[in-house]
């Protein structure tokens, strides 16, 4: 049997993590993320088009979207796309394409699929999260945009300390606690084509931001070209 390298480990303590909160996850987290996860849709649909979802979950984003979208979603999570499919079908959603068990470094999608790639609460759990948005801006379409929801670490203080003391226990749980913003400002510097257009605090407490990406080319770049009044630089 050949040895797991540190990656595959981390994928695997998140899949099992996740496939233990998804008989739970919507009471749990339903009402907690209910704003972001709002603000997410609400900007992927300034764009519109073929939307894909990373970190799909139990699918409870799906409902909300505009029956005008084109959705695709994936997760690491087997038990949780159960619980997706099973709400697309009791609810009839038609302008869902598919659910697919999809490692979020390693998209089973073609070059310039996407009008939008969507990842609320995503990043800040995957084992390369720059390796991960690299493979949503190749997955996307010129013109486009990354929309995630996301949490950004503390710079000093009480809850950074705090972020480093509980990080170990968060890991098993599926998400890191300390994640700075410089590295969501860096890799948008380094990706050729990306360009920050917005970046807003979201409920609960701050913790978690909005952040737009845009992709240039495309006659989706025109809407996105004025960078939001709050956006960060």
């Amino acid at each position: 049997m050949s040895v797991l390298s540190r990656a595959e480990l981390d994928k695997e303590t998140i899949a099992k993590a996740y496939a233990r909160w998804a008989p739970v996850y919507d009471l749990v987290f339903g009402a907690v993320f209910e704003r972001g996860r709002h603000a997410a849709i609400a900007a992927a649909e300034r764009i519109g088009g073929r939307i894909l979802e990373v970190g799909v979950g139990t699918g409870i984003s799906l409902p909300d979207y505009s029956r005008s979208n084109r959705l695709c979603g994936v997760d690491i999570s087997e038990p949780m796309l159960r619980k997706a499919q099973q709400r697309v079908v009791e609810l009839g959603l038609p302008n869902v394409e598919g659910l697919w068990v999809m490692d979020a470094e390693h998209l089973s999608f073609p070059d310039a699929s996407f009008d939008v790639v969507v990842a609320q609460y995503v990043i800040t759990t995957v084992p390369n999260p720059e390796a991960t948005l690299d493979e949503f801006a190749r997955v996307l379409k010129p013109g486009g945009e990354i929309v995630l929801v996301s949490r950004v670490g503390a710079e000093a203080g009480l809850r950074r300390a705090l972020e480093r003391w509980f990080a170990p226990a968060a890991r098993k749980l599926g998400w890191r606690t300390e994640f700075s913003w410089e590295r969501y400002a860096d890799w948008a510097e380094r990706c050729r084509g990306m360009r920050l257009v917005e970046r807003r605090a979201m409920p609960p407490f701050g913790h978690f931001s909005l952040i737009r990406f845009s992709k240039a080319g495309g006659t989706s770049a025109a809407r996105a070209a004025k960078p939001s009044a709050r956006a960060a630089v």
